[in-house]
């Protein structure tokens, strides 16, 4: 037994390394190359990085035995039960109990109150984005009941997203696009792709694949919605608030992590924190709801507790390892004047941090499994990758010459619509979940300091106006290059055929 354990950890650490080596490359190439200057901690560089592979391996092990069959067995329990009430309030608890905790999240909302002066409240912020997180979730639901197509909701949503566009403040746009990036967590998007694809797998004529997925896209399109609606409210009805309390929150918070040992407990009570409120939901709709436990009780225990410390291990290995020295080299790109390698870095780490997403790494590995051979989750994790890096490379370009927002992001919603229409049924839904799915632990820190070191540091440039809107262009290309994946896939097959 333990023998198995190893290999099969073993296994798990050997595939987590290869997918953390592009990270690797493009920092040292840039770090030797570009600022042609060794990093300090070099040796706490390396440390983080085995920890990042490690924290990985476990990860991805915990949602294999512990998420995945939770939420599936929660999903055929309602199907079976029959009631539309206790699904949608279940839908929606998820969507909402996981956003308002979202790290991700949390750091975007106190940011974007302290460049506001205090006129956008961190609080009722988070609390926009997780109402919406939680309407969108429900509504996904509900559309896999009905057996509704996902394109049509998703265009629906597009318009609408577009139509409120023109009427929000300036100043809000580019944070109401980057939120619905981050609304989507690592443990969140398992969780709620187990739950489309049970629910799918149980329900008469639905497919898992066309059916399953579509619930993380709903997720990252009504926080647009949302978010631009209440910068409406708040710019022409609000106030400034104190950020007094932000800033002193701030600066303990910096304090506090001059202590290793406190700071790694922190981590692991803020891991646990994230976990604890879906564990809740689940533990009370599957004892008091449903009323059945949990199948394979101790197994799935195994899992959560395997989840936990590999999350926790992936991000204070980030935290040691990785953020610094990609703060460090963005910060010194945006001081050397030199556009193009802000592109190519833009570009590069676009790529580099997507194929180690552990949230793109579950669907990927959930997709390959579903679609019967259709979709390789090696191609499809690079297309979705090479869509953040086009993404991030774009928005970097967009936001150096200073031209609005939103004109890219309609252009790229135009395009997205276009190839639904030609892209086979199959990848579709994929396809928009990917654009969710991108922008998480890993990629969300990285993208929003180039953003608002390029801001910053750019003459003419307001750090809340142009500083957002990198996520949303990671969030948007990679919509298009998977469908881009599915048609080139469904060309060559009736090419065989022929």
């Amino acid at each position: 037994m333990l023998k198995e354990s190893l290999r099969i950890f073993s296994s798990d650490l050997k595939n987590s390394s290869k997918d953390l080596l592009p990270i690797i490359l493009v920092v040292a190439f840039f770090q030797a190359f570009i600022i042609r200057a060794m990093p300090e901690d070099l040796v706490s560089i390396c440390v983080g990085l085995l920890i990042v592979a490690t924290g990985l391996a476990l990860f991805i092990r915990g949602l294999e035995i512990g998420i995945f069959p939770v939420g599936e067995n929660l999903a055929n329990d309602f199907a079976k039960k029959g009631s539309l009430f206790w699904l949608l309030l279940f839908a929606f608890l998820i969507g909402f109990s996981t956003t308002i905790a979202e790290p991700a999240l949390i750091a975007i909302a106190n940011k974007a109150s302290l460049i506001s002066d205090g006129r956008i409240d961190a609080f009722f912020l988070r609390l926009t984005v997780a109402l919406s997180v939680g309407f969108a979730i429900a509504l996904g639901v509900f559309r896999i009941l009905l057996g509704h197509p996902i394109q049509y909701y998703i265009i629906g949503g597009y318009i609408i997203v577009v139509s409120v566009t023109f009427f929000a403040p300036v100043e809000i746009i580019g944070l109401a696009y980057d939120s619905g990036g981050v609304t989507t967590s690592t443990v969140t998007v398992p969780l709620v792709a187990a739950l489309g694809i049970g629910l799918s797998s149980s329900i008469k004529g639905r497919n898992p694949a066309i059916d399953g997925f579509g619930l993380i896209a709903f997720a990252s399109l009504t926080p647009m919605i949302f978010v631009q609606l209440y910068g409406i409210i708040v710019y022409n009805f609000g106030s400034v608030s104190d950020v007094t309390t932000i800033a002193t929150v701030s600066k303990t918070i910096e304090v506090a992590e001059r202590f290793g040992i406190y700071n790694l407990f922190m981590e692991l009570l803020g891991v646990i924190k994230d976990v604890a409120p879906i564990l809740l939901v689940i533990a009370f709709f599957q004892y008091i709801i449903i009323k059945k436990p949990i199948p394979h009780l101790k197994k799935v225990i195994v899992g959560v507790i395997l989840l936990i410390i590999g999350l926790d291990a992936f991000i204070v290995g980030l935290e040691l390892g990785l953020f610094p020295i990609g703060e460090n080299i963005a910060y010194s790109l945006t001081t050397m004047n030199n556009n193009l390698l802000i592109y190519l870095f833009g570009f590069l780490i676009g790529f580099s941090t997507t194929m180690a997403e552990p949230a793109l790494i579950a669907i990927a590995l959930k997709a390959s499994e579903i679609s019967e051979g259709n979709i390789n989750q090696k191609t499809l994790r690079i297309s979705v990758a090479i869509g953040v890096a086009i993404g991030i490379a774009l928005g970097a370009y967009r936001l150096i010459s200073g031209d609005a927002l939103h004109y890219y992001i309609i252009v790229g919603y135009i395009i997205v619509i276009i190839m639904t229409y030609f892209a086979p049924k199959y990848i579709i839904p994929i396809a928009y979940d990917s654009g969710g799915v991108t922008t998480s632990t890993v990629t969300v820190p990285l993208v929003a300091a180039l953003g608002l070191g390029l801001a910053e540091n750019i003459e003419g440039r307001d750090p809340l106006i142009d500083g957002f809107g990198l996520i949303a262009f990671a969030s948007l290309f990679p919509m298009i290059t998977v469908m881009g994946y599915g048609i080139i896939a469904q060309i060559k097959t009736k090419k065989e055929k022929s």
